[in-house]
């Protein structure tokens, strides 16, 4: 195990009492906010918006500079004042009812999180062995008519779905080698729940979700004996490599195949939308795609630097093979159609995308595949 050292800027893991410190640091920085002193900023409106992305790692600190720019892009007329994961809501659950009820004004979590409450948003991220490039999510959200399908539902809750935010893969970490998925048999594995427990538990996992900031903790403890969790930047703020030893990836060219477009959103309370003028409702939307390219592009580069940190401390890098992918696919697309049964709003959005999956433009998934299958 490399030794801890106190930041994470050097080629070594940084500590949790570094990161602690950094999520403290990530809290004087809301406060010391620009002030724009005029008649327009003094009428302005200012949005509290939490993220499930923890103070102090690589996510966060790309999240708050976005929120801090509303200020000034707006003329004062919007300010966005960003909170790190359980900074107001304890957790997811209680995030998406602050949001519902108006104790916060928006959020910016992964959206698969609302699984339990809205079946639909497992297709609202990527799921495994679904659509696996960004691009794909962007064509179906701003060509194929899914943003609009899913502001339908999230307009059921009291909620305004502004647009998806691209982020990254999700990589596995664990203690012990995982390199197919017969490794899976009996694996105590951290997972966030939904479609992506189910497929890991056909393997033979033990599976268990946990918010992001308990995972070093049971990693640590031995609770579990690997965690799925982000990419390498974010993972390498949480000091991973202080308590795994190995890294699992896909196949050559995709980092994951359970998760590899895990998108995040910006969604925020209907009434707070509805006081927006349509101009500056648009300005929020046209800054939520900008920022998602440069969140996306931003943690991309430092997955890269990441990695060789985490290659340096030790870590072993592993792949899963075409036949794992071809498995992970076989158990997966059953799995599909189940919760896209769970009620109308799942099937109608899982009906678009296995339309896009099924065009020859894709060809990820023939008639063969689903025979026997319907919604």
């Amino acid at each position: 195990m490399a030794s801890r050292q106190s930041t994470s800027t050097t080629d070594h893991p940084p500590t949790r009492r570094h990161f602690l410190k950094s999520a403290a640091a990530g809290g004087a920085l809301i406060a010391g906010a620009p002030f724009i002193s005029n008649a327009q900023a003094a009428k302005g409106k200012t949005w509290k918006v939490q993220s499930t992305w923890d103070a102090g790692t690589t996510g966060y600190a790309l999240f708050e500079e976005w929120c801090n720019g509303f200020q000034e892009a707006t003329g004062g007329e919007l300010s966005i004042k960003p909170f790190g994961a359980k900074a107001v809501a304890a957790d997811n659950n209680a995030l998406f009812e602050s949001v519902q009820t108006g104790v916060l004004d928006g959020m910016n979590p992964f959206t698969l999180y609302w699984a339990g409450k809205m079946p639909a948003s497992v297709f609202l991220s990527s799921y495994p062995v679904g659509p696996d490039q960004p691009a794909q999510w962007d064509t179906m959200f701003y060509g194929l008519g899914l943003l609009e399908k899913v502001r339908e539902i999230y307009a059921k809750f009291g909620l305004v779905y502004v647009g998806p935010i691209q982020h990254d893969a999700n990589i596995i970490h664990s203690k012990k080698p995982v390199q197919s998925v017969a490794d899976f048999q009996g694996l105590k594995l951290r997972v966030p729940g939904g479609m992506v427990s189910e497929v890991f538990q056909a393997f033979g996992a033990s599976t268990v979700s946990l918010p992001g900031s308990d995972i070093f903790p049971a990693l640590e403890k031995g609770t579990i004996d690997a965690a799925d969790y982000v990419g390498p930047a974010v993972n390498w703020d949480l000091g991973f490599a202080q308590v795994t030893k190995y890294i699992l990836f896909g196949p050559p060219g995709l980092m994951s195949v359970y998760q590899p477009v895990d998108l995040m959103d910006f969604t925020v309370n209907m009434r707070a939308w509805k006081s927006l003028s349509p101009l500056m409702q648009q300005m929020v939307e046209d800054r939520v795609k900008t920022y998602s390219v440069k969140h996306f592009v931003s943690i991309q580069k430092r997955n890269v630097e990441a990695l060789v940190k985490f290659e340096k401390a030790g870590s072993i890098i592993n792949r899963m093979s075409q036949d794992d992918l071809d498995q992970f696919r076989k158990a997966a697309i059953p799995i599909w159609f189940k919760w896209a049964k769970k009620d109308q709003a799942a099937a109608e959005v899982f009906k678009m995308q296995l339309d896009y999956m099924m065009n020859p433009i894709m060809g990820y998934v023939s008639a063969a595949d689903i025979k026997g299958l319907s919604l």
